[in-house]
């Protein structure tokens, strides 16, 4: 069965022309009537691509025209309809992040992949770790810390010396990030429902931005992390070749 897909696409000239090449393929529908999204470009295209649609209910399939392509499946213009129809569906839910600013205003936003705090000056942050209302660490001395989904263990996370989570684990990684006081400390594993609060501690000497998928709020004194089940990002890969698959294999490479 023949799909409506819409076509996206990063601008990277590749991109483009891969874009314009598809189109000519297969056509191309408006995002408001695609049954199926085709993204064209790297990982922060394929994070972009599902901030920007969630609303939608639509499955992203998304065809490397970038570096990594972690999340994305491998190009090729042929037989993308049989392709669509044989693809296997990971679904995620985000994290939602509420940061506190010094000047008491909040800001909210998503992360598909992690939430990251970090130091905004010269000077390692002082954060307090509390989780679900009960202290977990006083004082952590680090370039920051973050809390990521398993879908974003393999990027930050797993730089920063974090686990790897397999796609379907019902937990979050909470990694920091050049931990100085306690040094030996490497995280924790939370339960999916936990709420994680950083509180910035000496935040006028010590300024810490907090990170949500790229997207920085700086100045931040607080900052809490959920995941929220009732959104859900649905991507696509071919088969044998899903997020599940790949969590495992980048453990072995």
């Amino acid at each position: 069965m023949t799909q409506k897909i819409a076509f996206v696409a990063s601008r990277a000239s590749v991109a483009q022309t891969a874009r314009a090449a598809l189109i000519g393929r297969y056509g191309d529908v408006p995002l408001s009537q695609a049954e199926v999204i085709v993204a064209l470009g790297g990982d922060g295209f394929m994070l972009h691509t599902l901030h920007d649609t969630q609303e939608l209910d639509v499955p992203v399939y998304g065809m490397n025209r970038g570096t990594i392509g972690f999340l994305m499946n491998e190009y090729h213009e042929g037989e993308l309809q049989e392709r669509l129809a044989a693809a296997e569906e990971a679904v995620i839910n985000p994290l939602v992040m509420q940061a506190t600013h010094l000047d008491g205003r909040t800001s909210r936003a998503l992360a598909i992949n992690e939430v990251s705090l970090l130091r905004a000056g010269p000077q390692a942050a002082k954060l307090r770790i509390t989780i679900d209302g009960r202290q977990r660490m006083e004082e952590l001395v680090c370039d920051g810390a973050l809390v990521a989904t398993p879908a974003g263990s393999t990027a930050y996370n797993y730089s920063a010396h974090g686990p790897i989570l397999p796609i379907g684990a019902d937990v979050l990684a909470l990694t920091p990030i050049a931990a100085f006081r306690p040094r030996r400390w490497r995280g924790a594993l939370l339960p999916k429902g936990a709420t994680v609060r950083f509180d910035v501690l000496e935040v006028d000497k010590r300024p810490v931005m907090a990170d949500a998928d790229g997207k920085s709020h700086r100045n931040v004194a607080r900052v809490e992390v959920t995941s929220n089940p009732k959104i859900t990002h649905r991507i696509l890969f071919d088969p044998g070749h899903g997020l599940e698959e790949r969590l495992i294999s980048e453990q072995f490479n």
